[in-house]
């Protein structure tokens, strides 16, 4: 059985509040005409602070596009040691077992991607496979965990190391005014999370399946513009409706498996905003509160792009997890607008409940 393991997460030692990104917004933005909407909106949010790997002073002074990609590469390299570290002992795993590697990032680029840093650095093998994953935004977390898991299908036995490096706030530019972009400053945060996908043994998700989903024409909702000072995010006010759209989506996959999404013990899926979540929990028919350790990752961290559903499920283990066999859904969404879906059940660290009755899913709180 292939198991997805406990994840590793790190977050940078910066901080900003949301009453400092409420005070920088009315500082910077005083003569903006829609700066009312835009401070509810951030308030909204549910974001009570974020992790930069820069100070606030440095983050908001725009150097140039090289400039920034250059800290991401620093800031990655010196971070991502100590995450895929603890990933590996989650999993039970030397580095020299790992037999692929799946990085996924889009808030900086290098070429080769930094895979093969990690192979010369980390004591990885030269013949592990390499699979970066850089345009797929928020649902790359999803998608490496999809694509790891077929890797271990296609070669039995196989280990696969997922990895999400995400440093937002190398994103920000100063002369994107429009509301969306606004509100993006006081959502996104910085990020670096890894978790090893065994194809044996370990502990964790017994992944039964996976699928992917788009939702058609829109693949201009969620994107960047690449200028020349870097990256210019893009969102289309329609995005946070997609729940919708997306929710019979992860109804047809957990089918597909004789499931019923709205009737699953747990729930590990991207909280890219509080009305994700809330849009998701009325689709799906499930209690808000099946969904609290995504909205912990966003009150916590904010959105921290493709490491959102790592956070997530690691907040899971660290509750204790749930009860042996407990069926339930991981969703990364992102760019395209896409959904990535997975499906598995608990062989790991067991809370003491019971799994809830099927039937009654969406009818009942969770503690």
């Amino acid at each position: 059985m292939v198991t997805l393991c406990r994840p590793a997460v790190a977050v940078p030692e910066h901080v900003i509040t949301l009453d400092d990104t409420l005070r920088l917004a009315r500082d910077l933005h005083a003569s903006h005409d829609q700066l009312p909407l835009v401070l509810r909106l951030i308030k909204n949010t549910q974001v009570a602070k974020r992790h930069l790997v820069q100070p606030i002073e440095t983050t908001l002074k725009h150097p140039g596009f090289e400039q920034r990609n250059a800290v991401y590469v620093r800031e990655a390299k010196a971070r991502l040691p100590d995450v895929v570290a603890r990933a590996l002992v989650h999993a039970e795993l030397a580095a020299d077992r790992i037999d692929a590697i799946v990085f996924v990032s889009c808030t900086g680029f290098t070429m080769p991607s930094l895979i093969p840093w990690m192979i010369n650095e980390l004591e990885f093998r030269s013949d592990t496979r390499q699979l970066p994953i850089a345009q797929m935004g928020c649902a790359a977390g999803g998608a490496a965990i999809n694509r790891a898991h077929d890797f271990c299908l296609a070669y039995p036995g196989a280990h696969v190391l997922v990895v999400a490096c995400e440093f937002c706030s190398l994103c920000y530019q100063p002369t994107d005014l429009d509301v969306g972009n606004l509100l993006s400053n006081g959502l996104f945060g910085d990020a670096i999370a890894a978790a090893v996908v065994r194809g044996n043994g370990g502990s964790g998700l017994r992944v039964l399946g996976n699928g992917s989903r788009l939702v058609r024409d829109t693949e201009d909702w969620i994107s960047y513009a690449v200028k020349a000072t870097g990256f210019h995010f893009q969102l289309d006010r329609r995005v946070p409706g997609t729940m919708e759209q997306l929710a019979p989506e992860l109804r047809s996959v957990a089918a597909e498996y004789g499931w019923d999404a709205g009737a699953l013990d747990f729930y590990i899926v991207h909280a890219g905003g509080p009305r994700i979540l809330d849009d998701l929990s009325h689709f799906l028919g499930v209690e808000s509160g099946m969904f609290r350790h995504s909205r912990a990752t966003l009150t916590e961290y904010g959105n921290i792009a493709s490491a959102v559903v790592l956070d997530a499920l690691g907040r899971l283990f660290e509750a204790g997890g749930v009860a042996q066999g407990a069926r339930g859904l991981m969703a990364g969404f992102g760019p395209g607008i896409t959904a990535e879906i997975t499906l598995g059940t608990w062989f790991g660290p067991s809370a003491s409940r019971k799994p809830r009755s099927h039937h009654l899913i969406g009818k009942e709180a969770t503690t």
